[in-house]
């Protein structure tokens, strides 16, 4: 009898099979839409004059200057690794810290301003949940070294063409514009100096949507106690005070001309307030030449964004469209995507401001977006042709018919399993194959092949009836001269689409 304790002892050990928390596995259907949006927002950049610019994933930790606690080992809220020379090297967490370093690194060659978009993953050492990764695409556009607002305006207008483009038609979403400086210049004017104050502020205005007006009135007041019981600290503004935030947050009002004028109102003349007004009035008048109408981009005082980031005017997208979960529920996206000017990041690495600005949004996010809301980014899912595998002693005659399809620019593979008949037209009608090609002793004689349009059965199936005469038209199964295959596979893929 064996020793059990041996047997034990030499026991293969086999891993879990199991994905790290917070990185997706992404399949065809994931890719073909994140492709299928980056290649269209890709296009409207580059029409926009914007250059293409790919980063490395790793940065050196002390250049990303977010993120990093006061510790030896900087891998919180970054993965950090220790490179050969001792110095910390962290996975970019976006691509805006990427372009301030390669803008501070190579500015002196640069033609200025700097007009760049990229895109690709970013890495977050956050805790993961649902919708949030670690690991996840971004796409952004900037413009580094330009203080005018109508680069700000040019950027919102790109955001709103690019969205377009990437499948949200006109109207799904808007551009909600604000400027840091108006609210700045409200809380000087009220008397309102110390930054925690003017943080526990914008905080404040920054739950609007979720609270209500009545709720941001008790956070910049004294506090807010929630339905919990929890009690949160307000931001200690009084009288007036309280009042002139209120109304300035209140000042939207639809159209961008008509919210500059009720701001006017309300920011009473302060130096600073009065700067972000006049930015706020070139833009519009930029967006205005741009054709982006109001309800495409619009002024609204709420926004607030980044709280010790953005300079000056901020921006945020925000989904209209009615979207659904895969069980018909509703689900709110809200945001996807944001930005705005902020002048001092490229000064960490040269002491000197360089006045930017930008727009981001998360690629996943967006593709998720549209599909709850019945837009498949990319089209349907298309599968190859699948040539039917009946003998070994015919491979060379599949692997021809394949070769010819390829060469026609159409997908095809031959099947290399071991199954039989039946299980091979189920492996492609898995594989959303718009056809499956037959070509067994007779038809190889007689210089034929038989083709079954499987597009056409899915829609039989499914009780698809409008389209009903080009349906008549499509046989489910013909055999054709070998000379006609390329042909009449075009036909049944253009039938499908």
């Amino acid at each position: 009898m064996p020793d059990s304790s041996t047997t034990s002892d030499t026991q293969t050990f086999r891993p879990e099979a199991r994905a790290p928390r917070g990185f997706a596995d992404k399949r065809a259907r994931d890719l073909r839409a994140e492709r299928a949006i980056l290649e269209a927002v890709s296009a409207v950049y580059e029409r926009h004059g914007f250059e293409a610019l790919d980063t490395g994933a790793f940065e050196y930790a002390d250049a990303l200057g977010k993120f990093l606690p006061d510790s030896d080992r900087p891998n919180e809220g970054v993965f950090a690794l220790q490179d050969d020379d001792d110095q910390w090297m962290a996975l970019r967490y976006d691509l805006t810290a990427p372009l301030a370093r390669f803008a501070a690194q190579n500015w002196e060659t640069l033609a200025k301003p700097f007009r760049r978009y990229a895109y690709g993953p970013v890495w977050r050492n956050e805790k993961p949940g649902p919708g949030r990764f670690r690991e996840f695409i971004q796409c952004d556009a900037d413009t580094v070294g330009s203080a005018r607002p109508e680069a700000d305006a040019e950027i919102i207008a790109m955001a709103v063409a690019g969205l377009e483009a990437a499948g949200l038609p006109c109207g799904s979403a808007v551009l909600r514009i604000n400027n840091r400086k108006l609210l700045n210049g409200l809380l000087t004017a009220a008397g309102v100096e110390t930054g925690g104050q003017k943080l526990a502020v914008l905080r404040a205005v920054d739950k609007l949507d979720r609270l209500g007006v009545e709720g941001v009135r008790l956070l910049l007041g004294e506090g807010r106690l929630d339905e919990s019981g929890a009690f949160t600290k307000g931001a200690g503004l009084v009288g007036k005070a309280v009042d002139a935030v209120v109304d300035f947050v209140q000042a939207g009002a639809g159209g961008r001309a008509a919210t500059l004028a009720n701001l006017a109102n309300v920011i009473g003349g302060s130096a600073e307030g009065d700067e972000g007004l006049r930015e706020l009035s070139l833009i519009d008048a930029a967006l205005t030449s741009l054709g982006v109408a109001d309800d495409q981009a619009m002024f609204e005082p709420s926004i607030v964004r980044g709280l010790e980031y953005y300079t000056g005017a901020v921006f945020e997208a925000e989904l209209l469209l009615s979207t659904t979960d895969e069980k018909g529920g509703k689900v709110s996206f809200g945001s996807i995507g944001g930005g705005g000017r902020y002048d001092d990041l490229v000064a960490r690495f040269t002491g000197q401001q360089t006045p930017a600005t930008g727009f981001s949004f998360g690629v996943s996010r967006l593709a998720a977006a549209l599909r709850a809301a019945g837009r498949e980014p990319g089209g349907t899912a298309r599968g190859p042709v699948v040539i039917i595998n009946f003998d070994q002693a015919h491979m060379g005659e599949y692997f021809a018919v394949a070769g010819e399809l390829r060469n026609a620019g159409i997908a095809a593979e031959v099947y290399l399993g071991t199954s039989g008949m039946r299980p091979q037209m189920k492996y492609a009608d898995r594989r959303m194959a718009p056809a499956a090609i037959m070509l067994g002793g007779d038809e190889i004689a007689a210089g034929t092949v038989t083709i079954k349009d499987l597009d056409l059965g899915r829609e039989l199936a499914a009780g698809v009836a409008d389209n009903a005469a080009w349906k008549a038209e499509r046989p489910g199964q013909q055999t054709l001269p070998r000379g006609e295959l390329v042909a009449a596979v075009r036909k049944i893929i253009a039938g499908g689409q």
